[in-house]
């Protein structure tokens, strides 16, 4: 899979951010990830975002191909991966998954959305893919 030119990747990223903010100023803070999660997809589906949810992600390890469990929150228009998250504080160990995902799902950017937050701003981290 190519990946996306960078101007067509910041303007999907802007509506899926758009969408996670109209979902955290109705809810707010404090629920279950799960909650969240079906709160997005119904988002992405009243704005005509197409998603694949819990996309199982093989490993592949030099020439094989295994199934270690992965399995991707959310992965919109077959581009970006997102990842949803309602946790007190975002470590560096979430951000490196992120980063893997987005790597073994060959996609150009993935987004890092903690619900667990004040302000949904401070919630949100972009990675980009920066492998050819």
């Amino acid at each position: 899979m190519a990946l996306a030119p960078l101007p067509d990747i910041n303007a999907l990223t802007s509506r899926i951010i758009k969408a996670a903010i109209e979902v955290h100023r109705n809810l707010g803070p404090g629920l279950f990830e799960s909650v969240y999660l079906a709160c997005l997809l119904h988002e992405f589906e009243t704005t005509a975002l197409s998603y694949e949810t819990q996309k199982p992600l093989p490993v592949v390890y030099k020439t094989v191909s295994l199934e270690c469990g992965f399995r991707l929150d959310v992965i919109v228009q077959k581009t970006v991966v997102v990842e949803v998250k309602s946790i007190a504080q975002v470590a560096p160990v979430h951000r490196a998954q992120l980063k893997t995902y987005v790597v073994l799902a060959q996609c150009p950017a993935g987004l890092l959305i903690n619900f667990n937050v004040a302000i949904l701003k401070d919630g949100i981290t972009r990675v980009l893919n920066t492998k050819p």
